[in-house]
């Protein structure tokens, strides 16, 4: 079984302890999580994950069914990077000074599409968006001139060929659409609810 790398959206309800009960499903069978994304969809309250992970198309499928027995999941699916457009956000902190005395630096940030969100006399910090490739090869140009700081953010991806799923999402949320969870909803009742 070859392994590579495949990305899980899950489209659920939006209910507490969800994240912890997929994370446990990984965990069990010792996979790996690459990325994790949560946000909400384009239904309102419906949230998708984007999870990445490097395994074997065989476990993939039996992750997924996985996935989909639990309660709050509409919908689970996987595809390989050839079937989805996908980007991540990078941000790289240098120093001021290292920029500054280096002309060629800018032409190398423009090159690779960077561009620079907060310019302090420290140090300066640029953004850029790719794929994890092009994100790594900004690192490695960075380095010689003072590349303080790193960070990626977890993948965002969008399936190519899914037009038909979005309109189910639509009507069923039109019919049966999510209750607002209340926290600590009993918290004032204390005298009602606890009785010795």
């Amino acid at each position: 079984m070859t392994k590579q790398e495949f990305t899980i959206t899950v489209y659920t309800e939006n209910q507490i302890g969800l994240l912890n009960r997929i994370a446990i499903i990984f965990s069990r069978r010792k996979i790996n999580v690459e990325s994790l994304n949560t946000s909400p969809s384009e239904v309102e309250g419906i949230h998708r994950f984007t999870i990445v992970i490097h395994e074997a198309e065989e476990v993939v499928k039996k992750l997924v069914r996985q996935i989909e027995k639990q309660v709050e999941v509409l919908k689970a699916y996987y595809n390989n990077n050839e079937e989805l457009i996908w980007q991540e956000l990078a941000l790289y902190k240098v120093s001021t000074d290292e920029i500054a005395e280096h002309v060629k630096v800018e032409r190398l940030l423009r090159e690779h599409g960077a561009r620079a969100v907060v310019i302090r006399k420290d140090y300066t910090v640029f953004e850029t968006t790719g794929h994890r490739e092009e994100t790594d090869k900004l690192i490695t140009v960075l380095e010689p001139y003072g590349l303080i700081e790193f960070v990626r953010s977890a993948r965002v991806a969008i399936i190519k060929a899914s037009s038909g799923f979005h309109e189910k999402l639509r009507e069923f949320e039109a019919l049966e659409p999510s209750e607002e969870v209340i926290e600590n909803e009993f918290l004032d009742k204390q005298d009602e609810v606890f009785t010795m």
